[in-house]
Formats: C-alpha cells, sequence, structure tokens
C-alpha cells in the first residue's frame, strides 16, 4: 500500500480571477477553513500514510508557511516549491527525488470522497504506470468524458461532448517511473501523458459513487461552501473488538492468539467503500488485571491495520479503555467513563471525527455493547456468529441514503 500521497497545488486559477489573485487556489476559504485543509484531513484518515508532499508554484509562501513540517495525525507534510510554473508534469517532474516508488497523487482543487485504499488495491499486480479514480456520473458541460475497455482507458472525449458519463475525479495512484515521460517544460499530465499512457495500455481507471466537488469554477466554489462540510460529516460504524472482529479467545493481545472472525476484514472495508467511517471500541480490562500492557494493545492494533490494508480497508480509529475497578494494577484500577457499557469511548470518537448520529451504529457481542451504544444515542445490534459482512450488510443502508 502506498505511503505517501503528493497532492498538486500549484495552479494559477485563473477561471476564478479576482479571487486567486492574492492566494492560491486551493488555500480559498471555504466554509471557514482553506479547501486544502478538507484534503488533507481525509488523507490522514489512512494510518498507512505517512508522508504528504505538496508541490507548490503559484504564491508557494502562503502554502510553505501554513504547512511545511507540520503533521496531521501519523502524517508529515513537507512543501516543494517548484522554481516556475511547469503544468502538473512539470511539478511531478521536479519532484522525482522525493517521490516513492508509488504514490497516491491529488489535484488540490477537487474533492472526491471514495475509499483510497481500494483504488490502490486494483493497482497491485497490474503493468499500468496510473490507476485513475473516475467519478461514475457527474453531470454537466464543462467535463471532459473517458471511455474505457473493461479498466483501460482508451479514449478521451472533449468538455461538452456527452452531458453525462464518467469523468476524471484527479485522484491516482501512480508508479515513479512515469517521470521518464515527462520531457519537455511546460508539461500537463491530463493533455501529454495520459493520452501517451492510453496509447500504450498502461493508463487504467476505476469509477466510484461518491461525492465530488471541483473548485475551478465561481459557481462550484460557493456550492462548496454549501456542501463540503455536510458531506464529510458521515454515519460511522461502531465496532467491538474481541468477539466481533477477531474470535474471543479470552484476553487476546498478542498477534500468534488474533483469530479474524469470518467476513470482519470484508465487512470493515464494506464501511470504507460505503462512505461510513469505522471505529473500534473495545474494553481491555486485561491491562488493568496485569495479563498485558498498552504496549500489547497498540501493537496488536497496529498489526490488525496492516492487515486490513491488504484488503483495501482501514479503520478510521481505535479506541479501548483500559480500566477496571478489581483491576491489579493500581495505575488502571478505577470506575471509567469509557468502560462500556458506559458510551465514552463512543462519545470520544464523536468529538474527535464528524460523525453523523443519525445512521450511526454499533455492533457488538453482548449487552454491555448495546447498552452503551443506546447510551451514545443510536442502535447497537448483536453479532452472534457466520459472516459479518453479510451481517453488517443487512444492516447498513446504501451510501446513496445520505449523499
Amino acid at each position: 500500500m502506498p505511503k505517501q500521497a503528493v497532492v498538486l497545488v500549484g495552479g494559477l486559477g485563473s477561471r476564478l480571477g479576482e479571487k486567486t489573485r492574492l492566494a492560491p487556489k486551493p488555500m480559498l476559504e471555504v466554509a471557514g477553513r482553506p479547501f486544502l485543509e478538507y484534503l488533507l484531513d481525509e488523507l490522514s484518515r489512512y494510518p498507512g500514510i505517512e508522508d504528504i508532499l505538496l508541490l507548490a508554484g503559484y504564491r508557494a509562501e502562503q502554502v510553505v508557511e501554513a504547512y511545511d513540517g507540520r503533521k496531521r495525525r501519523r502524517a508529515s507534510i513537507s512543501v516543494l516549491s517548484e522554481p516556475a510554473l511547469s503544468g502538473t508534469g512539470g511539478a511531478l517532474k521536479y519532484a522525482a527525488p522525493m517521490l516513492q516508488e508509488r504514490f497516491f497523487l491529488l489535484n488540490g482543487d477537487s474533492f472526491f470522497d471514495f475509499n483510497l485504499f481500494d483504488l490502490a488495491l486494483r493497482a497491485e499486480g497490474s503493468s499500468a504506470l496510473v490507476h485513475m479514480a473516475l467519478k461514475r456520473e457527474q453531470p454537466g458541460d464543462r467535463y471532459g468524458r473517458l471511455v474505457l475497455d473493461g479498466r483501460k482507458v482508451v479514449e478521451f472525449l472533449a468538455a461538452g461532448s456527452r452531458p453525462n458519463g464518467p469523468i476524471n475525479a484527479g485522484v491516482y495512484c501512480v508508479n515513479r517511473s512515469i517521470v521518464s515521460l515527462i520531457e519537455k517544460m511546460p508539461c500537463s499530465l491530463e493533455q501529454t501523458v495520459f493520452p501517451l499512457l492510453a496509447a500504450k495500455g498502461q493508463l487504467e481507471a476505476v469509477p466510484y459513487d461518491g461525492f465530488f466537488i471541483d473548485i475551478g469554477v465561481p459557481a462550484d466554489l460557493d456550492r462548496a461552501h454549501e456542501e463540503l462540510p455536510i458531506r464529510l460529516k458521515r454515519p460511522a460504524v461502531f465496532f467491538d473488538r474481541d468477539g466481533v472482529l477477531n474470535v474471543d479467545k479470552a484476553y487476546v493481545h498478542r498477534v500468534d492468539d488474533f483469530e479474524w472472525v469470518s467476513g470482519a476484514r470484508e465487512a470493515i472495508k464494506l464501511c470504507n467503500d460505503l462512505g461510513y467511517y469505522a471505529f473500534v471500541v473495545t474494553n481491555q480490562s486485561g491491562v488493568a488485571r496485569g495479563y498485558y500492557g498498552v504496549d500489547d494493545v497498540h501493537r496488536l492494533h497496529d498489526w490488525m491495520t496492516d492487515e486490513l490494508a491488504a484488503v483495501g480497508a482501514h479503520i478510521d480509529d481505535y479506541q479501548y479503555c483500559p480500566y477496571h475497578e478489581d483491576g491489579t494494577v493500581e495505575v488502571y484500577r478505577r470506575v471509567s467513563a469509557r468502560r462500556k457499557p458506559a458510551p465514552g469511548m463512543i462519545l470520544d470518537c464523536m468529538k474527535a471525527w464528524p460523525v453523523r448520529r443519525e445512521g450511526s451504529l454499533l455492533v457488538g457481542d453482548n449487552s454491555r455493547d448495546v447498552e452503551a451504544a443506546r447510551a451514545a444515542g443510536m442502535p447497537g445490534y448483536l453479532y452472534k456468529e457466520g459472516d459479518l459482512s453479510v451481517f453488517l450488510r443487512s444492516l447498513l443502508k446504501t451510501r446513496s441514503s445520505f449523499d
């Protein structure tokens, strides 16, 4: 799974006129925050992404001042300023020494809500240098369209040629060797490199549903103010861990003892694909009882994260409670509002993330889980046996229910 995301933030934004005279397009304010903030929040959801590289050009000093050397959750952010505006391909060529073997590439002026890890999963084992995420249906005359043969891109249609159909959403999984195709400057990936790759059969694309917006024109920038904050307030699925995601063997804390429940990883990916946040909320009284330490909990959750990434899935946040009133380890011997059936872990997730309570739910394996969910204002469901993804699919509404 790629550990690097590269964001193109150097364009002039000429179609926005006076709005970009003093600021680069991705730094324009949308609902009280720079538009780029929404992209960084979204990228940092993915636990495998450790490096975010911003390729700046126009008004680069603003991007450098705001982000260079900062962190967003687990990811470190750096900014590279190109010496002259060289187009999207030129910016990538200039950044070549900093690029990892495979990386995500995003346009800094558009937002697409889909499972980024799924795109990378589909790119594994393929000879294509670029895998492109498409918005499956985006009405309007200002977008060019793509024609596919299976997953291969075979033709680019000019803007206005069709009123609907898939469009390039500006998100890619890229092999670093693409840099060798970038020669004359300035260079546009979209106009020069991608058609060349398509002719060679090295450009593939995957259509996705989900909210998409491009702030390149005034009308859509205005629309972003209203829609983007609302769309990013997502429902969530809260998973108990032992007995739901893994077979409960009593105080599981070692990788060797961990056994995934049938369909557990697929259930988490289902949440990711449908646009739900996925959280783990687990009582871990074994810490208070002295059976293992908090480092063991973190180590196991890190291993779970790697296992999930291998199937294109991720957990947004792990919450655990190490406390118990009968514990033998003094520092953890106390009553805690985070220990289920109290709702503390759920409520802490809701404070830290823009969770929409409507449509959210918890999946547990005992009455404490259900009681905690109800105390947090959402339904809780008991999983007993069988394929967890089948069980969860029967509970979740389709993505369109909150689009």
